[in-house]
């Protein structure tokens, strides 16, 4: 029968290192700091910034803003193709069927008369208008399609803030875009028609830049507040479409004379007649006439986005 084994001599642990046996440190205490021992088993770890300091990182903590989230945005907005391919197609649009409208009307002897030359930009942005729309839907939607907007929420958790830094940054680039083609367009349909047509005024030039672009700008965030409720591309997209379109339509299969006012009603606030309000060539006398287009869009584009704003706290992403 062999004798019991005598037990194992503790030894001492070097200097710097911790005890054989030590537990690591409870959630929520400090490492200690590399070449000081652990506390002996049974006691107590200390906080961190007492004797045994814990790590500190060298990057700085600061506290996020929307400044933050501007810039995140920006770098997203800018980086992804479908930017450039909306917005390369808007300017090709915008420029290449407004040059072209502007060379078939200089070729023709009547001219324009007293019209100005800017309106001829009208058909341009109407069309272009589509890929505003799409790029503002795409800007919200597409993130929910590939599941980035979990990354982006866990980056910046305030949600309003992330929307808001969206709308912000679509908005201007949306609005600096239209406004270079609008004005680029102009200037060349006044310099083809001099002689032809009488020169815009400075309200004219107004309106048929700054107001346009502001309009189109707007509505393209509208898209995008659409696309924010939505979550799906190309239901919002399918949805924005309808809403150019659809009144116009309606309109116009509206035979029924006791049906006019409400044909006229559609003729008066369609997307299309009140884009058309910035060159004066509205579909009809009466209804939106000057700035009120703008305004309409305003009230319109702020009540979209109190929704979106509302239904983001409200749901999972």
């Amino acid at each position: 029968m062999s004798s019991p084994q005598p037990p194992m001599p503790q030894t001492a642990a070097p200097e710097g290192q911790a005890a054989p046996g030590s537990a690591p440190p409870a959630p929520g205490e400090a490492y200690p700091a590399p070449g000081s021992a652990y506390p002996a088993p049974g006691s107590a770890y200390p906080a961190s910034g007492s004797a045994y300091p814990g790590y500190t990182s060298p990057i700085p903590v600061v506290r996020t803003h929307l400044g933050h989230a501007l810039a995140s945005e920006w770098t997203k907005i800018r980086s992804v193709r479908s930017t450039m391919w909306t917005l390369g197609v808007f300017v090709l649009l915008v420029v290449g069927i407004g040059l072209l409208t502007g060379l078939v009307v200089a070729g023709q002897d009547a001219g324009l008369g007293e019209e100005s030359p800017l309106g001829l930009g009208f058909f341009g942005l109407l069309l272009g208008s589509m890929c505003i729309m799409t790029l503002g839907v795409l800007t919200t939607a597409s993130e929910y399609s590939t599941g980035m907007i979990r990354t982006t929420m866990v980056a910046c958790p305030s949600r309003a803030r992330v929307l808001a830094a969206k709308a912000v940054v679509f908005f201007l680039v949306a609005f600096v875009v239209t406004l270079v083609s609008a004005a680029l367009v102009g200037f060349a349909h006044v310099a083809m028609l001099e002689g032809e047509a009488k020169a815009p005024s400075g309200e004219e030039w107004l309106k048929g830049t700054l107001g346009i672009s502001f309009y189109l700008a707007l509505l393209g965030t509208f898209s995008l507040a659409v696309g924010s409720i939505v979550r799906h591309s190309a239901g919002a997209i399918t949805i924005m479409i309808g809403a150019v379109l659809a009144p116009l339509v309606i309109a116009l299969f509206m035979f029924s004379s006791s049906l006019q006012d409400v044909q006229q009603a559609l003729f008066e606030y369609s997307i299309p007649n009140q884009m058309s309000i910035f060159y004066a060539n509205s579909l009809s006398e009466s209804g939106p006439s000057g700035w009120d287009p703008l305004w309409i869009m305003l009230g319109v584009t702020a009540v979209a986005l109190g929704g979106a704003f509302a239904l983001l706290e409200k749901r999972d992403v």
